[in-house]
């Protein structure tokens, strides 16, 4: 491939995935009963807490993609997170057959965005980041 598409592809990967994480993490804020409700209702103590550390991931670690600072620990960060929330929240081997295939379909889309977040922290965030400004890209 073009070496000169690297760095905007690189871009564009970071933005896309940090699209999923920082509407998420808001929406959150906006209704953080529900978040600690739901996350009771998993049976997981501390619902408020759970709520919030589940905030503080999704927010920062998605503004960390987004300015490609810190960006290997924040995608390392997020795949823990996002496989965490995969067993915990979209755990389809568990549920009646009517609820399996969509949140089988939801557990296998975070496995592929665990992939692409472990490619990211291999490779890097790319030369338009603030990792790369610091000289920390390829660390």
């Amino acid at each position: 491939m073009n070496s000169t598409l690297q760095n905007p592809l690189s871009l564009i990967g970071r933005l896309l995935i940090a699209y999923v994480f920082l509407p998420a993490g808001i929406g959150k804020i906006a209704g953080f009963a529900g978040t600690a409700g739901y996350i009771a209702s998993k049976g997981l103590p501390m619902p408020e807490a759970g709520a919030a550390l589940a905030i503080a991931v999704e927010v920062i670690g998605g503004l960390a993609l987004v300015l490609g600072f810190r960006a290997r620990w924040a995608a390392i960060a997020l795949a823990i997170f996002t496989l965490a929330a995969g067993i915990i929240f979209h755990n389809y081997w568990a549920m009646p057959a009517d609820a399996q295939m969509l949140q089988k379909i939801i557990f296998d889309e975070h496995m592929g965005l665990i992939g692409g977040l472990l490619l990211l922290a291999a490779f890097g965030p790319g030369g338009w980041s603030l990792d790369a400004r610091r000289g920390a890209a390829a660390r």
